[in-house]
């Protein structure tokens, strides 16, 4: 079967329901976030690679997400915890007002601001928006966001501790009754049921678990995962006080600080990746050998940031990629191939914060050290060698408004440059080439890593058209092999 790519897959009209069908019959964890399945005859919906027996074709219905499975009345699978599956990497590829609003809504915007907050972000009306996200993946902002609540709290329920009140507010609800009645709804199941039926390992997660420890997830991707370049780019770029990477080759460890919406955090991800095949807490794991996941910790003062902070995280290390479909691409061209069969499933890293990474990408590492020392705010509770926030970008612009720097921290402040998940990529390059002084190779890395570009081609030697949608994962097989000179 043709995996799905991350234009097509899941997309209401791209696919025929046959050919879904068949992914499911042949548990297909390729196509694992990219469309669910539900059954009419048990009121369940499931990831395409659920193990359970697979339903006639004429009991099946087939979503492009799990808000748009539930607003139909299906119950999440709880074998296979399909809400619990990767992203679609459709989402990261488009440009248009539906991919961006699927970003905002997986870093938390309907949470904090309200489908009117998404639609001022968006430049839309809200009905604008609400019409145009019902009509490609099923759903609106509201129930998309639902989904997404219902998920961090299974999470929150069945790996800590914490009071049921407490997983309430700090997965997003606005009261406990909204909170019982929506893992009802999702799960079939009260939320003490729910923590009931978690899983051993989650069970046994769930004893360490507090908010001093933090909270374990795991962090699935689908098809393979090359974790050396990525921890490789994070070593050689890590700025002293908020960043860090110890250990070996293989078993490192990436920690960093974070600043969030609600306060602070410092998360930890493991090189290490988890066996294939499994299903996770946290973002989900791939099944059938179609993924697997890397484990994190997060330690947040506010337990409201979890979905943002495991969102960032996700764009930091590409996770929500479609392997399938780039190296299916880069592999037919005669100067990659070999690249690409060497290194299966190679990603695109992205950043944890997009306004710091500008900043950094500017300035370089030394600098930046600099700026965290002078301007950084300080943690209340340092832990080891992480002791700061990068700075504002209004802090920056006050403290040191000369130069191209300054003039890019006040561009950043004052929203003239954009860089959130839901920015416009092209109207984000226009106005960072508007800064006095930035040049248009540190702008292509900025729209690569910190917008997320897939299909980036720098300044410089000519790209092929042939690579195109992927021209940002061509160029680091490139770098991989050392055929590539670094940008920065």
């Amino acid at each position: 079967m043709t995996p799905p790519t991350a234009r097509t897959a899941g997309h209401a009209h791209a696919h025929d329901d046959d050919v879904r069908y068949e992914a499911v019959r042949s548990r297909d964890a390729r196509f694992d976030g990219a469309f669910f399945f539900a059954v009419e005859t048990t009121g369940i919906y499931c990831r395409p690679s659920c193990p359970a027996v697979t339903p006639k074709r004429r009991n099946v219905r087939f979503f492009a997400t799990a808000a748009a499975a539930q607003g139909s009345g299906f119950r999440a699978c709880r074998r296979c915890r399909p809400d619990a599956v990767p992203g679609s990497a459709e989402w990261n590829v488009r440009a248009d007002v539906v991919g961006r609003a699927m970003r905002l809504i997986g870093d938390g915007v309907v949470d904090r601001e309200g489908v009117a907050g998404l639609a001022v972000r968006l430049g839309y009306s809200a009905r604008q928006v609400q019409r145009q996200l019902t009509a490609e993946v099923g759903a609106g902002p509201v129930a998309l966001a639902r989904a997404q609540r219902a998920h961090t709290a299974r999470v929150l329920l069945q790996t800590t501790g914490l009071p049921v009140t407490e997983i309430a507010f700090a997965s997003g609800f606005a009261s406990v009754r909204q909170f019982n009645d929506t893992v009802r709804a999702v799960y079939a199941a009260t939320p003490s049921e729910l923590r009931a039926a978690a899983p051993a390992r989650d069970r046994a997660a769930r004893r360490t678990a507090t908010p001093s420890a933090g909270v374990p997830l795991r962090l699935a991707h689908r098809g393979p995962y090359q974790p050396g370049p990525v921890f490789d780019l994070l070593q050689r770029e890590a700025v002293a006080g908020i960043e860090e990477v110890s250990g070996g080759p293989g078993r490192r460890v990436y920690r960093r600080t974070l600043r969030l919406p609600y306060g602070t955090g410092i998360v930890a991800v493991q090189e290490r990746l988890g066996p294939s095949g499994g299903t996770g807490t946290g973002t989900g794991t791939g099944g059938g050998g179609g993924g697997g996941w890397l484990e994190a910790r997060l330690h947040l003062t506010d337990l409201r940031d979890l979905t943002t902070s495991v969102q960032r995280l996700r764009r930091l290390f590409d996770l929500d990629a479609d392997p399938y479909a780039v190296d299916e691409r880069l592999g037919a061209d005669p100067r990659l191939a070999t690249l690409v069969a060497a290194r299966p499933g190679l990603r695109s890293p992205g950043t944890a914060d997009p306004e710091e990474f500008a900043v950094r990408a500017l300035v370089g590492r030394a600098e930046a050290e600099r700026l965290v020392r002078r301007y950084g705010k300080v943690l209340d509770a340092p832990c080891g060698t992480l002791t700061h926030l990068f700075p504002e970008p209004a802090v920056l612009a006050e403290a040191e408004p000369e130069g191209t720097p300054g003039a890019l921290a006040a561009a950043l402040a004052d929203g003239t440059v954009g860089l959130d998940p839901g920015a416009d990529r092209d109207g984000a390059e226009r106005a960072l080439l508007a800064v006095p002084g930035l040049d248009a190779r540190t702008v292509a890395v900025v729209r690569t890593r910190a917008l997320g570009d897939p299909d980036v081609a720098p300044p410089g030697p000519a790209v092929p058209d042939t690579w195109r949608p992927w021209r940002s994962y061509a160029l680091n097989h490139l770098r991989a092999a050392g055929e590539w000179e670094n940008d920065r």
